[in-house]
């Protein structure tokens, strides 16, 4: 018996003293979505601080597939040594577990939630010269008065830009086709190629197209108007009342996480996230910066898995 204590203590001295030096070497965050998209515009201007804050570097691996879940998979099975994070949304931690028949994964037990890093909003983004339509009220009699013309696009079979456009399509009673795409860039790049003529995408990526000529913002997706664009009304004042939808950017672990390390990177991004500097940009990019403590982001993943596996039956999205 003694042997074994003497063994435990060694082992929670270890533990402890690994702490306390942790980080030694670069930190690798996975990213489930490709360069450009709107969750590595958010880290990467994060980035430098996080740096700062931890002393060591932090290098962003891109593993973008299955709405995230290629990524999620890499970090569920990471050692939890403090080296291999998750770049994680509502979409990878909400969605995709009411969505996806068989994950290889947990999306709760198998991650330790560190804290989110914004709040995201979509908005309704047209190409003019695909239809033309003034306001959000004229895009739904144009969509209404020819039943299964119009495309839209998404980031992919179930994200949260398919899930907006389809409870919108539910809300509106619009017959519109689905067209997914790997990620924002393709996605938005077919709209402005006029494969599709519209799509839900977030606030940051649409509007340089809109500065440029190339698209139409229409409303934004959540409750209040968006700071980064004052002259945009949101969907529920602009012609369909109670339509709200948005989502999260957050960091993950993986599972058996030393919690002092958790901690450590928890404090690292509210430090980041306090930047003015930081705060200004990423508003700019109509983004709405939010850290959580350790507790309050596991309860966010909690709550939002449940409401997202909601939003998916009543919309009857699968994916096998």
């Amino acid at each position: 018996m003694r042997s074994l204590f003497c063994a435990a203590a060694l082992l929670l001295s270890a533990a402890a003293a690994q702490a306390q030096e942790w980080p030694s070497r670069p930190i690798t965050i996975t990213m489930g979505f490709p360069p450009g998209s709107g969750t590595d515009v958010v880290l990467r201007t994060l980035q430098p601080l996080l740096d700062k804050a931890l002393g060591q570097r932090i290098v962003i691996d891109y593993k973008a597939g299955a709405g995230g879940n290629v990524a999620s998979d890499v970090v569920a099975n990471a050692r939890p040594d403090g080296y291999s994070f998750l770049m994680g949304t509502a979409g990878t931690h909400g969605i995709n577990a009411a969505l996806y028949k068989k994950l290889s994964f947990d999306v709760e037990s198998d991650f330790t939630p560190i804290s989110t890093l914004v709040d995201v909003s979509n908005v309704l983004a047209i190409n003019p010269k695909a239809i033309d339509a003034s306001d959000v009220k004229d895009f739904i009699a144009r969509v209404k008065a020819a039943p299964g013309k119009y495309n839209y696009a998404s980031t992919g079979n179930g994200a949260g830009t398919h899930l907006a456009f389809a409870e919108f399509n539910a809300r509106a009673g619009l017959d519109m086709v689905h067209v997914p795409y790997k990620g924002s860039p393709d996605a938005v790049q077919s709209v402005l190629n006029g494969d599709t003529c519209c799509i839900f995408a977030q606030v940051q990526i649409a509007m340089p197209q809109a500065s440029a000529g190339k698209m139409k913002l229409l409303g934004v997706s959540t409750r209040k108007r968006v700071p980064a664009l004052p002259d945009v009304p949101t969907i529920d004042e602009a012609g369909l009342p109670g339509f709200e939808s948005y989502t999260w950017f957050g960091i993950f672990g993986p599972k058996g996480l030393d919690p002092a390390i958790a901690l450590k990177m928890n404090l690292a991004i509210k430090a980041a996230l306090a930047d003015p500097e930081a705060q200004k940009k990423l508003a700019d990019l109509g983004n709405t910066p939010r850290y959580e403590t350790l507790d309050e982001f596991k309860a966010t993943v909690k709550r939002d898995r449940a409401k997202w596996s909601e939003v998916v039956k009543s919309v009857g999205a699968t994916i096998e």
